[in-house]
């Protein structure tokens, strides 16, 4: 089957969540394949389009839409705060939905968004419930003998850190630090990502504390190395902070790029809530390299 959807390109939409940069394509009608191949593809910076990788919307059988997503390098995500959010907005803005509440299937379960409109109607963010955290390790995955790690004791390279291991639908590793700024994650991140404990690879947080209500982050992504941002990434923080009573409940989270709002009903549902932006920056048609 051919990237094409028709003569004129595959039509795109360019959005972006605190600087975390995907391309939306509608693909309702399942004309795509290749997913993995074009996410590389449309990617690259230098001949593609450039972003952080691609979000396709698809129908789901379970919810109101289903979103997937490929990294960059062409792994798929289960779930990206971020791109959830510029989702919901691409949706509604595309007039195929007109509620402000809507779900979306992903591979990390159904996802309730609320849409946020200013005051001349237009979508300027989404709030997601993004569910419960989890906190065995068995489920992150993380291959260890301790049921979970919570500020565990993790030696690298003659370093040790104390790390909490978190999955909000994709695997957290948090790491607390004083001065993130001065951390090199460039020589850091891939030796967390790529350990023999982490199976399905991990995404690493270095978050400072600020004051009870606010943390400044940094994120080394699985799969695309340093972002602006990840939104599972700063729900992950949160929930690490008030684990381990550094923050109150709810707490803006600064990353690169931005801040978000993150959350967690302890509580009554044990849900985790993420508020941000989501903003629309162009559009157009892009031809694969096999037109």
């Amino acid at each position: 089957m051919t990237h094409l959807i028709n003569n004129q390109g595959i039509p795109f939409t360019k959005m972006e969540g605190l600087g975390n940069d995907y391309i939306y394509i509608n693909d309702l009608a399942e004309n795509l394949s290749n997913l993995a191949d074009l996410a590389v593809e449309m990617s690259e910076r230098h001949y593609g389009i450039g972003s952080d990788g691609i979000i396709v919307l698809r129908p789901s059988s379970i919810a109101d839409f289903k979103m997937r997503m490929f990294n960059l390098d062409g792994s798929e995500g289960k779930m990206c705060g971020n791109g959830i959010r510029c989702l919901a907005k691409f949706i509604y803005d595309q007039h195929l939905w007109s509620d402000k509440h809507l779900t979306i299937e992903t591979l990390s379960g159904v996802k309730q968004v609320e849409l946020i409109f200013n005051q001349s109607g237009q979508v300027t963010g989404a709030r997601v419930n993004m569910g419960q955290p989890i906190l065995e390790n068995s489920l992150i995955p993380v291959q260890t003998k301790e049921a979970n790690w919570l500020q565990h004791p993790f030696t690298l390279e003659n370093t040790t850190y104390q790390v909490t291991a978190v999955s909000m639908g994709n695997p957290h590793l948090v790491i607390f630090h004083p001065e993130i700024s001065q951390l090199d994650l460039q020589s850091l991140g891939p030796k967390f990502e790529h350990h023999e404990c982490f199976p399905e690879q991990i995404n690493t947080e270095f978050a400072e504390i600020i004051r009870s209500d606010e943390i400044n982050m940094r994120v080394w992504e699985r799969g695309s190395g340093e972002t602006l941002a990840c939104g599972t990434g700063a729900c992950a923080v949160a929930v690490a902070s008030i684990l381990n009573g550094f923050t109150d409940k709810t707490v803006t989270v600064n990353l690169l790029g931005g801040s978000l709002i993150i959350t967690w009903d302890t509580s009554t549902s044990g849900d985790v809530y993420m508020e941000g932006p989501a903003r629309t920056r162009f559009s157009g048609s892009y031809y694969p390299n096999t037109h």
